[in-house]
């Protein structure tokens, strides 16, 4: 049995306390200072406020003031924050860790310097790590799972990703089951680049489900032609930028088309695309959605800044990244939904 601490009580965060739970190590939730009435809610419930199952009998829930008390003995440090919390997560969290247990984040994202660079959210921890001069493990999880899914026990793939193959093995004993099944890679540039890169193609995807609703009817049928149509030509913007990441291959491809399919059908991106589709501006889309956090539309961003300064540098082309720029423009210039469909066919 070991001892497992989830820090961030978030939705993901506070799901893999089922697998872990119910592998039978101890677990211990830790709330940030955003999530006291999560804590609060948990202590008295058993259940997370946004779930509708309990959790599996004996996890235990910490405010932020006692996550020392919490790390006691940890054997495996789980990181739920949100992208919105990376930063917190460096300068308040990673300097108290025990050395001895390995960190995997669930926290998907990238950050883009001034020269076009795009990090992982691990390579950023890193570089506070080393500034400190403090030696963690640092692991992450990529793949194609939504919380609500997780904790329904609907079969689920995902990748655990870091630079050692021991302690990923070891970390894949404390957390896989018969419904949460994990590959392991040593590629952490190439899986995180992957599942961060999906979230703006997500956005494009459910523009189409607005546009034809705009255009049919709210409640008309789905269109699939157009869907996939954005998927296909995601799909070869997503390679690309991967080649880009040093990180290319179908493995990597895969787990981020996996993670794609999700977010369109079950992810928060979905609702903020329909809103564009049907016609709203960024601004009233999310004021529509007032309260959800849209942290995909932030990764989408740097990932469009990174590629617009690299075709400023003469090393991208434009006409590589339709899709991606689009999006930008929607999200930046405040442009109207215009999918620029002639734009993704090819002679070849």
């Amino acid at each position: 049995m070991a001892t497992v601490v989830i820090i961030g009580s978030g939705m993901m965060g506070s799901a893999l306390a089922f697998p872990a739970r119910e592998n039978g190590n101890e677990v211990r939730l830790v709330g940030t200072h955003l999530d006291r009435e999560i804590i609060d809610t948990c202590r008295k419930t058993g259940r997370h406020p946004k779930f509708t199952k309990d959790f599996p009998s004996g996890v235990k829930y910490y405010q932020i003031e006692e996550v020392k008390t919490a790390l006691e003995g940890a054997d495996l440090v789980i990181g739920g924050v949100s992208s919105f919390g990376v930063d917190w997560f460096a300068d308040e969290i990673l300097p108290i860790l025990p050395e001895s247990a390995p960190v995997i984040t669930v926290t998907k994202g990238l950050f883009d310097t001034e020269d076009g660079t795009l990090l992982t959210y691990p390579d950023i921890w890193q570089k506070k790590l080393d500034s400190i001069g403090k030696k963690l493990s640092l692991n992450a999880i990529g793949g194609p799972c939504t919380s609500y899914e997780l904790v329904a026990h609907d079969q689920t793939e995902v990748t655990f990703c870091g630079r050692d193959m021991k302690t990923l093995e070891f970390i894949k004993s404390v957390m896989a089951t018969d419904y949460y099944h994990i590959s392991l890679s040593t590629d952490v540039t190439g899986i995180e680049s992957a599942v961060a890169l999906k979230n703006g193609y997500a956005l494009g995807i459910a523009l189409t489900i607005g546009v034809n609703q705009k255009d049919f009817g709210i409640d008309s049928e789905l269109h699939f032609n157009s869907q996939a149509a954005v998927f296909y030509q995601s799909a070869r913007e997503m390679a690309r930028l991967l080649e880009l990441q040093g990180a290319g291959g179908i493995e990597n491809l895969a787990v981020g088309l996996g993670d794609l399919y999700v977010t369109v059908y079950g992810g928060r991106t979905r609702l903020v695309g329909i809103l564009l589709g049907r016609g709203l501006t960024i601004d009233e889309a999310e004021a529509e959605l007032k309260g959800v956090t849209l942290e995909s539309l932030v990764v989408a961003k740097r990932v469009a800044r990174a590629v617009k300064m690299r075709i400023s540098r003469g090393e991208l082309k434009a006409e590589d990244y339709p899709m991606l720029l689009h999006i930008d423009d929607i999200l930046t210039k405040k442009s109207p939904v215009d999918i620029p469909w002639e734009k993704f066919t090819y002679i070849k």
